[in-house]
């Protein structure tokens, strides 16, 4: 994937930032959950009774938001320099990492470290370490996406 560096602005990012950081303190004040993707995901795979329309809202929401976005902003074009087989094989990764961490970087890096759970500290270090160490054996020592 190709990032545009020359049209990189701070502001999106810290207003999409600003959006996140009021999308989870919203469902913890309106419901008491945490805005976990995984959890919530989770959630629908094994449903109970009055748990699935807030569940089902929010996964609305986050697939909708960036097609929303484009209504009002030109958005670069996204080019993916990887397999089918790479990208799965990645999601099954992240799969299995998201259940070995008891949760996701939504959940323990936004949520967890904004209520200074040291659980999602080590979480979030761990996750991050792990893919600094992934980018840099991928692009230069197997030599994979173009990076020498």
């Amino acid at each position: 994937m190709t990032f545009d560096t020359l049209h990189f602005t701070p502001w999106t990012a810290l207003a999409g930032g600003v959006l996140i950081g009021v999308a989870a303190v919203w469902l913890m004040l309106a419901n008491g959950r945490i805005a976990g993707i995984s959890g919530i995901v989770g959630g629908l795979l094994r449903p109970r009774s009055g748990d699935i329309g807030w569940r089902l809202a929010f996964i609305v929401g986050l697939m909708a938001a960036p097609w929303a976005y484009r209504a009002f902003a030109v958005v670069p074009e996204a080019q993916i320099d990887a397999s089918f087989a790479m990208l799965v094989g990645a999601g099954l990764l992240v799969g299995f990492g998201t259940r070995l961490g008891s949760g996701c970087t939504s959940g323990h890096g936004v949520c967890g470290l904004s209520r200074l759970s040291w659980r999602s500290l080590a979480a979030t270090l761990c996750f991050m370490a792990t893919g600094f160490l992934t980018v840099f054996v991928v692009r230069h020592v197997l030599h994979v996406g173009g990076a020498a």
